[in-house]
């Protein structure tokens, strides 16, 4: 299996606890990863070191083999945990947005989750409450073609009858020649989605591994054991 992300000592520091602290891991090619951790953990920091948005002070990050970088930014899709859409537009607009920025987006593909989604193309993203806005947003960051998908907290305003509905768009719109990370508080609705987990704290990996394995050498579910972990 290819490897999709690699770091090796990543450092990125705020304050004592507070970012990165030589942070290791490595993510394959085809696989959806679970990184879970506390807020402060380091979740966000990593995503958007990842994403291209910040810079590293030390240690290695590649993505497809490479720094980040114009490359890696074509080739990631990133959902933040705030909303980041123009108050004028409507969804309509925001897939319009999305067409001309990005060379990989499939429209068609968007046009469908929207659907799906129940949501109107001609709303106005200021009239969509927060669970509207956030399934707007997943689905156009699924509907790249990416081979890096990066869903931060993709699940935290939406009610528990709509995160069964995001957790099936997830799934149906993945592809096998990518990899995803999803950070979550939420674990119990949505570990089922994990093939592996990474579980973070004070900005270092503590426990890693294949979702399944876990679950059957611990003798626990995910939630269970980010309870357990993090209490």
């Amino acid at each position: 299996m290819e490897t999709m992300l690699k770091t090796t000592n990543l450092t990125k520091q705020y304050s004592k606890n507070r970012g990165l602290n030589g942070l290791n891991m490595e993510i394959k090619t085809g696989r959806i990863v679970g990184l879970l951790g506390p807020n402060g953990s380091g979740k966000t920091t990593l995503l958007k070191i990842a994403a291209g948005i910040l810079r590293k002070e030390s240690g290695e990050i590649e993505i497809d083999g490479k720094e980040p970088g114009m490359y890696t930014k074509s080739i990631v899709s990133y959902l933040p945990d705030t909303n980041y859409l123009y108050k004028w537009m409507k969804i309509k607009d925001a897939v319009k947005f999305y067409s001309d920025m990005f060379k990989d987006f499939d429209r068609q593909k968007c046009e469908e989750l929207l659907k799906f989604m129940n949501l109107n193309e001609e709303d106005k993203v200021t009239s969509l409450s927060k669970g509207m806005l956030e399934k707007l947003n997943l689905s156009l960051t699924i509907s790249r073609k990416a081979k890096l998908y990066i869903l931060d907290e993709p699940l935290g305003g939406v009610d528990p009858t709509a995160r069964e509905k995001i957790i099936d768009a997830i799934l149906n719109n993945y592809r096998e020649d990518s990899s995803m990370i999803v950070t979550t508080h939420l674990v119990n609705d949505i570990e089922r989605l994990f093939d592996d987990v990474f579980f973070i704290s004070e900005g270092k990996i503590v426990l890693e591994g294949n979702a399944e394995e876990l679950r059957i050498s611990k003798g626990k579910s995910i939630d269970e054991l980010y309870r357990e972990v993090f209490q």
